[in-house]
């Protein structure tokens, strides 16, 4: 696997680490790809419980590599047709859903600059730690791009559309206590403590019942685009589908008991 996206494992929660330090962890056709197939991976390995994703060097991720696009050496040119160019973004995008929509939590630490399809891809993350010294902007308007990797579809959900249409219009530069003001991001942390705080999270996440994690995010995902009786079906539903799991029934034994639960995800 290329060395552009890192994978590891601690315990049950897995560490996606994105790998172009030089370049800000600029998006390239070969860490696109990667970043797919890595959240693939975790998404579909049972005893990973929680996936952390995070950048290697002062950035999270610039977005796209602006530079090679000016150069013709990456997706975004101008050459070749435009269908199957579309297809190859729409692919490489997948990896906004997986983030979104795998049945586990996701919690993006964001270690410095997320710009343009970095912060599509922060995001696409359940949860969102920040340092203090992260930074962000959509970026898109300024080099003539509308944005992609589900950004507009995100943001306008998290901060409404009207600031959501600022923030991609103006392409402004906004700092963590910012983003934090403006609910882009769940808690903001000193730099140096960025990761001790993230996997702290993760740990207790990955504890908890990652079977009822993965409903409630259905519910959310649902709720976005359905009515709210629609929704309450779709509640309806997993709810039950989740009071059949072992993983209900010990943590009802264990309440009545006063217990410490154990979840196991069965």
């Amino acid at each position: 696997m290329s060395e552009t996206v890192l994978l590891a494992n601690r315990g049950a929660v897995a560490i996606m680490t994105l790998n172009r330090p030089e370049s800000m962890n600029a998006m390239n056709p070969e860490m696109l790809d990667t970043m797919f197939r890595v959240a693939r991976q975790a998404a579909d390995d049972p005893a990973i419980r929680c996936l952390v994703i995070t950048g290697n060097g002062r950035a999270f991720s610039a977005g796209g590599d602006v530079k090679a696009m000016a150069s013709g050496n990456a997706d975004g040119s101008r050459s070749g047709p435009v269908v199957s160019r579309v297809d190859v973004l729409r692919q490489q995008e997948e990896v906004s859903r997986l983030l979104a929509e795998m049945p586990k939590p996701t919690i993006c630490a964001v270690n410095g600059v997320a710009a343009g399809a970095g912060l599509s891809v922060a995001l696409a993350a359940d949860l969102r730690v920040a340092s203090d010294q992260s930074r962000y902007t959509t970026a898109f308007a300024k080099v003539g791009f509308s944005g992609d990797f589900g950004g507009t579809w995100l943001l306008q959900r998290l901060v409404g559309p009207l600031k959501a249409k600022e923030l991609y219009f103006l392409s402004d530069v906004i700092s963590a206590q910012q983003a934090l003001e403006l609910g882009l991001v769940s808690k903001v942390v000193p730099h140096d403590s960025l990761m001790d705080e993230t996997m702290a999270l993760a740990d207790r996440l990955a504890a908890g019942p990652t079977l009822a994690f993965g409903r409630i995010k259905d519910n959310f995902s649902f709720g976005a685009t359905n009515t709210f009786a629609d929704t309450l079906q779709r509640e309806a539903e997993n709810m039950i589908a989740s009071g059949k799991t072992q993983d209900h029934l010990n943590a009802a034994r264990a309440f009545v008991e006063k217990a410490t639960p154990v979840f196991e995800g069965r």
